[in-house]
């Protein structure tokens, strides 16, 4: 039984592959203007290596934001559901998921088996998600990948950085600049904005005593670090946060499937 989740987000388009339920191959690429010639390029990376074509997997769920023009798709499931069941396969005891993506910010409520019980989300302003960071990369000139291991080599103190406002955050950030505010010291305000924002969604949704990060903030250990603190909890992080939502789309293509088979077997 060969599936396939894709995820399809703002920032990056996930595929991940299913061999019954041994993951056994993914990818994560930036995703381009066209969604659907990205979804593409993603599954074929995905496969690439494999020795499985497009035609070999059976069931295949996109997510996000580009999931209804994936052409490929038997089906598409919400990302709050995908991201809600990747994160109980990868932590089965993990009951609040806290979805760090591009474009937006989730946390997530789910059963213990991994269904959705109730959400919050940040998606008026991307202050509490990914562009946040990829505004403040390119104001700094830091790699967005460095960001979060500078931010934590801090020179004086935390600058104060906006955590309402990505425009005004660009204007404080702007002058702190002028002023010859370190830029470490301004990352690590930046990365404190962005903790402040997202861990007031968590406390809406209700803090289980275990609970995970997923999404690409997930791999800034500035973000992590100083959510931790704030919340006196460790989170959990998988190998590759990126493709939480792809694997839970994977699993649903796998249920789906399954429940087919077993529909024509009846009959």
């Amino acid at each position: 039984m060969i599936t396939a989740g894709v995820d399809v987000g703002s920032m990056s388009a996930d595929v991940l592959v299913l061999k019954d339920d041994q993951i056994i191959s993914y990818s994560v690429i930036p995703t381009g203007a066209d969604s659907q010639a990205t979804s593409r390029k993603a599954i074929d990376a995905a496969l690439n290596g494999t020795g499985f074509v497009l035609e070999d997997i059976e069931y295949i769920v996109s997510t996000g934001y580009g999931r209804v023009v994936v052409p490929f798709a038997n089906k598409n499931v919400t990302e709050i559901s995908c991201h809600a069941k990747g994160a109980h396969w990868f932590f089965p005891n993990v009951r609040t998921i806290l979805d760090m993506g591009g474009q937006d910010c989730k946390a997530i409520r789910c059963d213990q088996n991994g269904k959705v019980m109730n959400f919050v989300m940040n998606d008026k302003c991307a202050a509490g998600a990914g562009r946040s960071m990829e505004v403040v990369a390119r104001l700094i000139d830091v790699r967005l990948d460095d960001i979060g291991q500078l931010s934590l080599e801090i020179q004086d103190a935390p600058a104060m950085i906006s955590s309402t406002c990505t425009v005004f955050a660009k204007s404080e950030i702007l002058s702190l600049l002028r002023r010859g505010t370190h830029k470490n010291d301004i990352l690590a305000g930046s990365c404190q904005a962005l903790v402040n924002r997202v861990s007031n969604l968590l406390t809406r949704v209700g803090l289980a005593p275990e609970f995970a990060v997923t999404g690409g903030i997930a791999k800034n250990a500035g973000v992590v670090k100083r959510l931790e603190d704030k919340l006196g909890m460790k989170a959990q992080i998988c190998f590759e946060p990126q493709i939480v939502g792809a694997l839970g789309a994977a699993l649903f293509a796998r249920d789906a499937l399954r429940k087919q088979q077993s529909s024509a077997l009846a009959r």
